[in-house]
């Protein structure tokens, strides 16, 4: 059978304009683009609202957020991965890279984490191939370089996996994300609840592990992302050095940089350049590094990503198309260009041909309101 649906009286998103029309869905694909406000007979109204690409999520710790909903409580994996996929769904994120930690700490320091990439991968990929989940979902593979067994988690992983996206993640204190130790302090402290003594031990036990494991971890992972075939990301650049050292390891897509000089330098080695929607949206960043509003007006913003908030996507989205008075610009940023970083053709865009993963939504000022969300022509919210 052939499944079909027109969605009618829409401004539809294009890549350089926004113009009322309709869409026609036929077998999960884009059919056919007319112009208009017409209802053909049989066809969705959807009164005005904005009809635009679903939106691509590169990076996200919101799974971890339902496998841990609070300190020292577990949840089940298919669970949270089933909320996970439901909650992204409502937002109107079709595409999600579900970024999973590699490397733990097993031993000492004050704060323990144990090895679960491997299986959890094992519960995503199962998910999706028994249909279970309702939008797309790809791996992403983030690789904790101050850690104790990021190698040997890495060597589990194999090109059937289809990793999409490895990053390095460094978070040493007293530099990249954390130059400032203070906030390190803060946030660590208040997290996992630890007194001023076993901070300072554990910040010592990190420089430890940073020093013995650094060098091979950071080797590892550029040859895990060759092995694997997954794009290699960066991880909160500081320095245009830190930003060299990354274009010499392969490096096309920079997490968070934590400053204009490293934005810079990764536009002048063409390497796109990420930021948070939460960062966007407070208006700057809670580690106190560059404000993403800033990188915006600079011209050096070329992709959001929800990090911690999934409905803050779509709302910075168009709040950056305010800010450069260009919503097809804005809206670039969620979807046709995290597609481009992450080697995704087919989608991204609203052209005939493309997977039919839709979002259309209202903004009441400059609040954006998922209305209905399509993966590959199926109504998802």
């Amino acid at each position: 059978m052939t499944d079909q649906i027109i969605l009618a009286n829409a401004r539809l998103i294009l890549a350089d304009q926004v113009t009322t029309g309709s869409l026609q869905i036929k077998d999960g694909l884009i059919a056919d683009i007319g112009t208009g406000a017409g209802v053909p007979k049989g066809a969705v109204d959807l009164g005005g609202d904005y009809l635009a690409p679903g939106l691509v999520e590169l990076h996200t710790d919101n799974l971890e957020r339902h496998l841990s909903p609070r300190p020292k409580v577990d949840w089940p994996y298919r669970a949270a991965i089933m909320a996970h996929d439901r909650e992204l769904a409502g937002c109107g994120i079709t595409t999600v890279f579900d970024a999973i930690r590699v490397g733990s700490i097993t031993s000492g320091g004050g704060k323990r984490y144990g090895k679960y990439a491997r299986r959890m991968a094992d519960e995503i990929l199962a998910m999706r191939d028994a249909g279970a989940l309702r939008i797309s979902h790809h791996l992403h593979l983030r690789a904790e370089i101050c850690s104790e067994t990021l190698t040997e988690e890495l060597a589990e992983f194999g090109t059937a996996d289809r990793i999409g996206i490895i990053s390095m993640m460094d978070h040493t204190p007293g530099q990249r994300q954390f130059s400032d130790v203070a906030k390190f302090e803060a946030y660590v402290r208040g997290k996992h609840n630890l007194s001023e003594a076993d901070f300072a031990g554990y910040v010592d036990f990190l420089y430890g592990l940073q020093a013995q494991f650094g060098t091979t971890h950071e080797a590892a992972t550029v040859a895990a992302a060759n092995r694997l075939g997954a794009v290699l990301a960066s991880h909160d650049d500081t320095t245009a050095g830190q930003v060299a050292t990354s274009h010499a390891y392969g490096v096309r897509l920079a997490e968070f940089p934590t400053s204009m000089e490293a934005a810079d330098a990764c536009h002048a080695n063409d390497i796109a350049v990420i930021m948070g929607a939460p960062n966007l949206i407070r208006g700057g960043s809670h580690s106190g590094n560059v404000a993403a509003v800033d990188l915006a007006k600079a011209g050096r913003l070329d992709i959001l990503s929800s990090d911690y908030v999934p409905a803050a996507l779509l709302l910075a989205a168009v709040r950056l198309g305010l800010i450069w008075d260009d919503l097809p610009r804005g809206i670039a940023t969620v979807t046709s260009a995290p597609a481009k970083a992450a080697g995704l053709t087919d989608r991204g865009q609203l052209a005939i041909g493309q997977r039919a993963d839709l979002v259309a939504f209202a903004v009441l000022d400059d609040i954006a309101m998922v209305q209905q969300s399509y993966s590959a022509g199926r109504r998802v919210f």
